[in-house]
Formats: structure tokens, sequence, C-alpha cells
């Protein structure tokens, strides 16, 4: 039996080279970096002192001034991305059944500025002075359960927790819950707020982030051959999903069709990627596989693409050995290198940005590509956006614990 097709509605994007969808994509085709000095903590004492924050959100025309100091941020960055696919979508001026309509948030760290701060009342105050907020403020399921008491969304409700996979798996798990009939409509995506001192130490030092804090916009240069790591990011992406036999029955507006969704995992080590990727090979192929596509009718791949040297050797070598010969006709680019990389919300920042490729049928570029790897043979669009014919794309995202989460997109007809 054909499956109905799965689209998208709206989207919604807080990064840091941009507060809302229009801001970031136009930082994207114009290849502008939102990585600079780190201004949230004192980094006398850091190896790393760069990163990609937000810069001037206001999320007071969503929240109010009480409503913040509740929240994490990482739940602020999800209503305020979320606000603005809802209205994009036209869901809120449609009565819907809250019963069918549902959520789907991936987050890698929830929120873990909560945990440092509170850790620190109780380091130097004593336990009476823990504040009764903390368990509701930090725990990760809880930016979900704040989008469901706004919008009254009593559907399915999911929080998803793969590493940097995690966006694009609450996405694939979204879609698989709407083919399943438990949901007309999905409000999917993922966030994190992962700019803080302790993040940033852990991962300096197991040496995983770029060092380049002389050169902050110059530090994110996937598949450049001088890499050096990745650079941290914050943010929200949100998608609104549907069936299309829903969308339409309220004449909405449809940007892309979701057409598929590959996930597994390496069980190989538990930060580096399998050797030849074969993991990201078989992620990739479900989602073309589910997608009813085949291999050569992908026009594009929004790259994992992290900065960091054997990610992008592997992840290369993987779409090289899936696309044979099709591999020199696909472009293959990584926005990470203007936004940093956003951990678990990577895949939502992602897949707004494939959406609007496919909708205005124009390629991102890889920034700070200056010399090429020899390790990495493919076209990754260097340095400027390129117009394209997109009907199909991919968009990869890989996590520690050996995770890999691909999503196939379709211009819809």
């Amino acid at each position: 039996m054909l499956r109905e097709k799965i689209v998208v509605t709206g989207i919604g994007a807080v990064t840091p080279n941009g507060n809302d969808v229009t801001q970031f994509w136009s930082s994207l085709v114009s290849g502008t970096s939102g990585i600079g000095p780190i201004t949230y903590f004192d980094t006398s004492n850091h190896r790393v002192k760069i990163a990609g924050e937000l810069k001037n959100l206001n999320p007071e025309p969503v929240l109010d001034s009480k409503e913040i100091r509740k929240l994490d941020s990482f739940s602020i960055y999800a209503l305020v991305a979320t606000n603005e696919a809802i209205r994009m979508s036209g869901l809120h001026e449609y009565s819907f059944q809250p019963d069918r309509i549902g959520v789907s948030i991936g987050t890698g760290v929830g929120g873990i500025q909560t945990l440092e701060d509170q850790h620190k009342v109780i380091s130097e105050k004593g336990a009476r002075r823990v504040s009764p907020q903390f368990v509701p403020k930090m725990i990760s399921n809880i930016a979900g359960g704040h989008l469901a008491m706004r919008w009254n969304l009593k559907g399915p409700n999911q929080t998803i927790t793969s590493a940097c996979a995690s966006a694009t798996d609450a996405i694939g798990i979204a879609m698989r819950l709407i083919s399943a009939g438990d949901a007309d409509a999905m409000i999917t995506g993922g966030t994190e707020a992962s700019v803080t001192a302790l993040t940033i130490a852990g991962f300096a030092n197991m040496r995983a982030l770029s060092q380049l804090n002389d050169n902050p916009q110059a530090a994110s240069r996937p598949f450049e051959k001088h890499r050096d790591g990745f650079v941290l990011g914050e943010g929200s992406g949100i998608l609104v999903i549907e069936t299309e036999s829903h969308a339409k029955s309220r004449g909405a507006i449809i940007l892309a069709e979701l057409a598929g969704y590959g996930s597994t995992d390496d069980a190989f080590h538990i930060t580096q990627p399998s050797e030849g990727g074969i993991g990201a090979i078989k992620a990739m192929n479900r989602a073309i596989t589910d997608s009813g596509l085949n291999i050569n009718q992908i026009d594009y791949i929004n790259a994992h693409g992290t900065s960091t040297p054997f990610n992008d050797k592997t992840e290369s070598a993987a779409i090289e050995r899936l696309f044979s010969e099709h591999c020199k006709k696909i472009k293959v680019s990584s926005t990470k290198s203007m936004t940093g990389h956003l951990l678990g919300a990577a895949g939502g920042i992602e897949a707004v940005a494939s959406v609007k490729t496919i909708m205005e049928q124009t390629i991102p570029p890889t920034i700070n590509y200056d010399t090429p790897d020899p390790d990495c043979n493919l076209d990754y669009v260097p340095n400027f956006a390129q117009d394209f014919n997109v009907s199909a794309l991919l968009s990869n995202t890989f996590g520690f614990g050996g995770h890999n989460a691909v999503l196939c997109m379709k211009k819809y007809n």
C-alpha cells in the first residue's frame, strides 16, 4: 500500500547567524558566519574561547519576563523557533484536533546551564538553597512539554537524545508516528543551549574543538585540509510536518516533501565513526530507499561536515562509496562552517536549511574552504552559494555513540 506523503508546511529557526528563518537563510547564502568570541562566561582559563552564540535574541514577543525566568535557554529557543514555524504553517489559525497534533524534539544535553548554575549553588550555599525550579528547568523533555502546553498539542510527545543525531532522529520518528496513524501533524526538530563553561571545557579537553581563537569566523572549516576541530553552537530548528491530505484540507502552503528517513548505529567506537563509514552508508541508503528514490536522483547533501579530521574524511568516503560515479554530480556542503555545531539541534537547523534549499533552488556554501584535503574529493560548494536544480537531497547527522541519522527531502509535486 502506498504511504501518504508527509509534507513540510512551516519552519522556524534561531541560530548563531540569524534569529529567524529569513535572517538565517540570508546569512547562509551570503556565507556569513555566526561564530565569535565567547561572551557568556570568562574564558581566561579555557583552551577554547570561541563559539556560535545567539546574538540579540529577544524572546519577549513569545514569552513574558516571568516565563523567561522559569525556563532554561534550550526551552526558550525551542519556543521561539516553534512560534515562527507554527505561524508560517498557519496551524495557529486552524481549528485542529489537539489529540491529533504531537511533538518530537531532539536535544543532546538539555538544560545543562541550569545544572551548572545549581551545582554552584549547592556547592557554595548548601542543599536548602537549590531552586525548586531546578528539575523542571533542566530535564531534557521539558522543552517538548512547554511546546505542548503553549499550543495545546495533546498527541504523542517525545524527546530524543542520540547526541548530534538527536534532531534528525526526532524528525524521523515524527514521520513514523504520522505514518502509523498516531498523529495528523507533528511539531519536530531540535534545540540546544550548550555554550556553557563545562561543555566547552569538556569538548576542548578531549581535543574535539577548534582552537583557532584568534580568527573565530575561520575556525569552522569542514573538509578543508587544515581543519582542527568543530566549533560549538546553540539554537533551535523546528518544522511543522503533516500528511498531505491534512495540509490540503486547511489550505496550507506546502514547502517541501519529507520523503525518507534512515537510522543506524556503528557499534564501533564511542566517539569516532566506523572505518569507511559503513553505518553512515547504510543510513543514507535507508533514507533513499524509504523515499522511493534511487541514489542517482539525489542532487545535494547537507553534510554532517563537522570540521573534525575523522568525520569529514569518513563522511566523504561514505558518500563516494554509496554513490559511486554519481558522487561526481552531487553537490555537498556543510552549513556548520557558518553556524558551528549545534549538537542535538544540528539536524533541526540543517533540516530548515534543506527546506529552504529546495524552495529557493540555491545551495549554501562551505565557507573557509581554502586548501583542499586529498582525503576529501567531492564538490563542497566552496565559499560561495550556487544556484542549482535540487529535486531531492539528503541531510546527514552522525553522533557520539555511533548514531547515524539521515533525512531525504524532495521538491513537492
